[in-house]
């Protein structure tokens, strides 16, 4: 039976500790560093332009590459300069499309850092044996250079895209409204409907991305906040663990008592229904001082042949009730009880008829019945 009860204790150890160990890898992944490019301005103030204020901030970023691909500097690379994220209408009848520029700010700012080193990997080569040094060599990644001339091409291509014909946009919606009604048929109800949950988990999505990008933003630019989070991170943390290991504690404490014989002197040395026939029997007599007496310590002899706790004359009611965990539900009806006792067992208050009464209904719901 001892290793029963220590196999559930140990179950139940491992799946609390296994939630906060969730927590606290959760938790790292959060404060895990990134760009600080995430420190773009939000998504949710996207200003709406047509395609001529569209066409003309493209060539203002257009030329804010050049100058940034020919100067190489924090001030000519400030990703700042890009501005907002916005929206444009590309026709009349048309929603307006999302455009962003995260991909610039990023690629401006690893720009306006420093240099790139020239000839490094020949540098690196010549200190290599001659065998390694007739390897072939590995695809380079593209070089800063090379993603700024990218990015200029993806401008301008962005740039011809803008300035189509009102009839190759009108041709286009044409072609959306007639994907759209058939997509509405009934066949493609189940496929295209999107859920309350979807929804929902994509906008808590976009909410989390958002708020995490701003968070280690504030800790790209004030260091010590991100030092103060993680001081208060690890110790709500350990706080927490303890607390866990403390209910735990508890919890079991009370059902990892061996089975052993009561002592002679103990409540439960004596069967609790001997001590409810010597309380009614003090009833008939209409002794309701000493039969409470007796309801009381047929209550403990009945929680104690359960094993709820080591067999020992010497406590006190109020050990008795520390003996119990905070959650059990028998607690409230022990409380009751032992007031119901000490004030008329050891402050000398008269008792009743009804308390008694009362007495044993609350006995029969710790089961003296």
């Amino acid at each position: 039976m001892i290793a029963a009860r220590w196999g559930r204790f140990s179950r139940s150890y491992r799946r609390r500790l296994a939630l906060v160990e969730m927590a606290l890898a959760w938790s790292l992944i959060a404060l895990q560093a990134v760009s600080p490019a995430a420190v773009a301005q939000s998504a949710n103030s996207t200003p709406t332009k047509n395609l001529t204020d569209y066409r003309q901030h493209l060539e203002s970023l257009d030329a804010l590459v050049a100058a940034c691909q020919k100067q190489r500097s924090a001030e000519a690379c400030d990703p700042k300069l890009v501005g907002p994220d916005e929206r444009v209408s590309f026709s009349t009848a048309a929603e307006p499309r999302a455009v962003g520029y995260e991909w610039l700010r990023d690629l401006l700012q690893q720009a306006g850092k420093k240099a790139e080193p020239n000839n490094v990997s020949a540098v690196v080569k010549a200190d290599l044996p001659p065998a390694a040094q007739k390897q072939p060599e590995l695809p380079r990644p593209p070089t800063l250079d090379q993603l700024l001339t990218q990015a200029h091409e993806r401008l301008s291509a962005d740039w011809k895209q803008a300035g189509e014909t009102p009839s190759a946009l009108s041709q286009k919606s044409a072609e959306r409204q007639a994907l759209s009604r058939i997509l509405s048929a009934r066949e493609y109800q189940g496929v295209t409907e999107v859920s309350v949950k979807d929804r929902f988990l994509e906008n808590l999505g976009n909410w989390l991305n958002l708020f995490f990008s701003k968070l280690f933003g504030l800790g790209e630019r004030s260091p010590w906040i991100g030092w103060l989070f993680w001081g208060v991170l690890l110790t709500g943390v350990c706080l927490t663990l303890v607390w866990a290991l403390v209910r735990i504690e508890r919890r079991s404490r009370l059902r990892l008592v061996p089975d052993s014989q009561p002592d002679s002197m103990a409540p439960s040395a004596r069967a609790w229904q001997l001590w409810m026939q010597d309380a009614r029997s003090m009833a008939s007599q209409e002794l309701w001082r000493e039969a409470i007496h007796f309801v009381y310590w047929a209550s403990i002899s009945r929680l104690e042949s359960k094993r709820l706790w080591p067999a020992d004359r010497t406590r006190t009611p109020r050990e008795y009730l520390s003996m119990l965990a905070g959650d059990d539900p028998r607690k409230t009806s022990l409380i009751a009880l032992t007031r119901s006792f000490e004030r008329t067992w050891y402050g000398g208050r008269p008792a009743s008829a009804a308390e008694f009464q009362t007495a044993v209904e609350i006995a029969a719901a710790l089961g003296v019945e």
